[in-house]
């Protein structure tokens, strides 16, 4: 019987503003078992950008990422925001690493072709190596994952987080029981985004058909979710998108076959 491993995702909001990093940390901290962060940190990166004259551009809540955009995302990801979280981590007791794709070869990618826009220094994950996070995690090692791959080649590439978590999710499944917890800023995928008690519990490919095609799952939701589906159908026992002030109570909509 596997041992069972939480993975939870947390967006740059969270991690960036005091009051929701230190509740999170304190929340993450107490969770017990196996478990593996991996965090955003967009806002801190266009702030941080902007300071340095440099024009942050997005298409579809993606970012650009050209050669200067790559300097700042590799310092605020890789340094800024994932340090303050392994630090705090280690305040409150729980022995985390910091890493990036980088880092021990963990996570290799291709970077993106151009198609109809070009993302620049945008990664595609290509290979996790689930041995090497195994093995840190069997020695209570906690991972902490920048949003941040490497190609294999000398680049440090751009990488989604969601999908981050997700591939990791899926290559991890090989040795653990994975539960996947996408957390963000309300209480689970809503079925009316105007209403945060409106939470839908359950989600199945089909349910998730039908509220695309009527327009109530919308927008940056949409890869969330396929993310979530390509992981449950890879292995991945559980996958819940709740509040980051939820973790640990089961609370959110769950992602079913």
């Amino acid at each position: 019987m596997k041992e069972k491993l939480t993975i939870i995702k947390v967006g740059g909001k969270i991690v960036e503003e005091a009051d929701t990093l230190n509740r999170l940390l304190d929340d993450f901290s107490a969770m017990p078992g196996n478990k593996l962060l991996v965090h955003g940190g967009g806002r801190s990166a266009t702030r941080i950008a902007a300071q340095l004259g440099i024009e942050s551009k997005m298409v579809d809540g993606r970012r650009i990422t050209d050669a200067e955009t790559l300097k700042v995302v590799t310092m605020v990801y890789g340094g800024l925001v994932n340090k303050n979280i392994v630090a705090g981590l280690q305040a409150k007791g729980v022995n985390a690493i910091g890493l990036t794709g980088a880092d021990m070869d963990v996570i290799r990618s291709v970077k993106r072709p151009v198609k109809d826009i070009d993302y620049g220094f945008v990664g595609d994950v290509e290979k996790v190596d689930s041995e090497a996070l195994a093995a840190l995690i069997h020695r209570n090692v906690v991972p902490v994952m920048a949003p941040l791959t490497h190609d294999g080649q000398g680049h440090i590439l751009n990488t989604n987080a969601d999908t981050i978590a997700g591939e990791t999710a899926k290559a991890l499944s090989a040795f653990f029981d994975v539960t996947l917890i996408y957390c963000f800023e309300k209480k689970g995928v809503l079925a009316n985004e105007h209403d945060d008690d409106s939470v839908i519990p359950v989600l199945t490919p089909e349910l998730f058909g039908k509220y695309v095609d009527n327009g109530t799952i919308k927008e940056g939701m949409i890869p969330k979710l396929e993310n979530s589906f390509s992981a449950i159908e890879a292995g991945v026992t559980q996958v819940i998108i709740t509040s980051a002030s939820s973790i640990g109570q089961e609370t959110g909509t769950i992602i079913k076959k």
